[in-house]
């Protein structure tokens, strides 16, 4: 628990090349082959994510192509810095904010990276002061979208009036492998798409503010490093995904979350809404099984996925926007879980905007 941040502005970034659910199951089978008879699964697997489309960095045909680092992270860099200027953009421009009034940036991505980091490569183009601090962050994944904007918070409320723009972009799909026939990398490219999103914040309870964080926590689960995250190689990242994460979550999760909540300093039955990374429709059906709620509840990240797929950390952001569009609970709260393994919790009561 901290003194209050207000959340003034949201704004999300999307690639322009999208591609079907269908279209991602022909592309994978094509690439992959004779290889597929080691996974029977494989057309129940892309069937039963929910997800309809979901927008890619490159067009189809690029991930058809073995790419090493240098390519990937040329791509990423590309990609990434489009992503940051259409999210921060928006985001400002939602706030009512000068990119100029901006005193810290926050920038949460674990897809790939640059040296100097992205915001310090657009600084200039964004228009922010010379004077900016900066705080690029990487391995969060998945929880990069809570624990970042947790953190983004937490330097906002040490200095109240101080202006903190939190972007967060994942280039998920370019770490497709087609030299991985891994249950692993064929349920990833089921799943993930690209995407970001962006926040602005301020020290303080603005009247301007649609939402005020009013707390944050995270759980880190011990002897839990395998469930998730990247493997490193020479042909680039690889992913590690644990095929009994949805068990884990329904055997651990709610003791987590009663420590999470006294960090918050927040009650439970006084949470009105749950806004949840969807990971996935198997664990969205086990955080509904956590969260003591009624099978479909979590019907924004369910539209969200299949609009757009997992897209890792900004994921939860897009879920906040439908959330907040369809109209805030007095109380909510963000719940995301990343590599680690860990849960990130965010609380806030619904402001006046």
């Amino acid at each position: 628990m901290f003194p209050p941040v207000a959340l003034l502005g949201l704004g999300l970034g999307l690639p322009p090349h999208v591609l079907s659910q269908e279209e991602a199951a022909l592309l994978t089978t094509r690439i992959f082959g004779e290889r597929l008879a080691g996974f029977p699964q494989f057309e129940r697997v892309f069937a039963n994510t929910g997800i309809a489309r979901r927008h890619c960095a490159r067009p189809a045909d690029w991930y058809a192509t073995l790419h090493g680092w240098s390519d990937r992270m040329a791509a990423y860099r590309q990609a990434a810095e489009a992503l940051f200027v259409q999210a921060a953009t928006a985001a400002l421009a939602d706030a009512g904010v000068d990119p100029a009034e901006v005193d810290c940036v926050v920038v949460s991505s674990s897809s790939g990276f640059a040296v100097p980091s992205l915001e310090a490569q657009l600084a200039e183009t964004m228009g922010f002061r010379p004077d900016i601090e900066r705080l690029p962050l990487f391995g969060l994944g998945c929880a990069g979208g809570v624990a970042g904007l947790a953190t983004a918070a937490r330097l906002a409320a040490a200095i109240p009036g101080r202006t903190v723009l939190f972007v967060t972009m994942e280039l998920c799909s370019l770490a497709f492998r087609q030299d991985d026939g891994s249950r692993a990398n064929l349920v990833a490219t089921a799943l993930f798409g690209d995407g970001a999103a962006a926040c602005v914040l301020r020290g303080g309870a603005e009247e301007r503010a649609f939402a005020i964080i009013d707390g944050a926590g995270q759980h880190l689960f011990p002897r839990s490093q395998d469930i998730m995250g990247w493997r490193i190689d020479d042909g680039g990242f690889g992913i590690v995904l644990s095929a009994a994460l949805p068990q884990f979550l329904q055997t651990h999760l709610r003791t987590a979350l009663s420590r999470l909540l006294v960090q918050c300093g927040a009650e439970e039955e006084r949470i009105g809404r749950f806004i949840c990374h969807p990971g996935g429709t198997r664990v969205l059906a086990a955080l509904e099984e956590v969260l003591r709620l009624e099978t479909g509840s979590l019907d924004h990240e369910r539209a969200v996925l299949a609009d757009h797929g997992n897209m890792s950390a900004p994921t939860v952001l897009f879920v906040l926007d439908r959330a907040r569009r369809a109209g805030l609970p007095d109380r909510a709260a963000l719940l995301a879980l990343g590599p680690g393994f860990a849960a990130n919790l965010i609380t806030m009561r619904r402001g006046v905007r």
